[in-house]
Parts: C-alpha cells; sequence; structure tokens
C-alpha cells in the first residue's frame, strides 16, 4: 500500500538525487573532468557523432536543474531516458557490474529505472510546477482525487 502521505515526499528525494547527479555527471564530469574536447573524442571513438557530446552535456546538465527545481518533471525524466539508453548501450558489452572495466550496464540500467519511476511519480513535494495532461486523480489509482492531489 502506498503512503499517500509520504509519497510526494519520496518523490522529492528522488527528483533531487537524481537531478544533483545528472547535474553533477552533465556538468562537472564532462566539461570540468574531461574537458569538452575530451568528451567530444570519446563519443567518437565509440561511434556516436561527436556532436552528440554536446547535446548530453546539455540534456544531462538542464535535466538536472529542472529535476532539482521540479520543472515539469515527468517530461524531464521522459526526455532523458534515451540519453540513458544510449548509456546503457555503451557500457553493455562490458558486463553487467559497474566495477568492471569501462563500467558494466548495472548503473545506466538503473538510473533508467529510476527515471521511469520518477515520471510515473511525478514532481512530488515543492515542485516548481505541477504536471501537465494528468488528472490529479491520476497521480495514485484507486485513491480519491482529493488525497492524490496533496
Amino acid at each position: 500500500m502506498i503512503d499517500t502521505r509520504l509519497a510526494p515526499y519520496a518523490a522529492l528525494i528522488l527528483r533531487v538525487s537524481m537531478g544533483l547527479l545528472f547535474i553533477a555527471h552533465g556538468l562537472y564530469l564532462k566539461v570540468f573532468v574531461f574537458g569538452m574536447a575530451g568528451t567530444v573524442g570519446f563519443f567518437g571513438s565509440i561511434g556516436y557523432p561527436p556532436s552528440f557530446a554536446w547535446l548530453v552535456m546539455l540534456a544531462e546538465t538542464l535535466g538536472g536543474i529542472a529535476l532539482v527545481l521540479g520543472f515539469h518533471t515527468r517530461l524531464v525524466s521522459l526526455a532523458l531516458v534515451p540519453i540513458m539508453l544510449g548509456a546503457l548501450m555503451v557500457h553493455l558489452p562490458n558486463g553487467w557490474l559497474f566495477s568492471a572495466p569501462n563500467g558494466g550496464f548495472e548503473y545506466p540500467l538503473f538510473w533508467t529505472a529510476a527515471l521511469l519511476v520518477q515520471a510515473m511519480l511525478g514532481g512530488g513535494a515543492h515542485a516548481l510546477t505541477g504536471e501537465v495532461g494528468l488528472p490529479a486523480s491520476a497521480a495514485a489509482p484507486g485513491a480519491p482525487a482529493a488525497q492524490a492531489a496533496r
């Protein structure tokens, strides 16, 4: 049974933690650690168009900021899924464990699942914007609309 009193705060914790990780991965890792030249070179070396490095960096950074703020959380979460599927495809040949040489696929797979959960939950507590296209009762199937809107 879902505790409708705490579920919005669970969504908040998931949203903010993923947002901070996306910012760290997009801005800090790609820009400050590897440098964009290194990131562009890496993308080219794994068979992706080098220009995708810029798209991924921007998507991760701006998507992370949007998640932290709770700005259209469902849409942003779904928009980040293809980024994680691309990472999953890169790490798939390396095996399951992320501690494997060149990183396994467990981390991008988990992150993809977490994004899908966030998309289903919505922004939760303290989100900047409400969710578009879903009635309040859709937030918790079977729950009264007044409870689900809390």
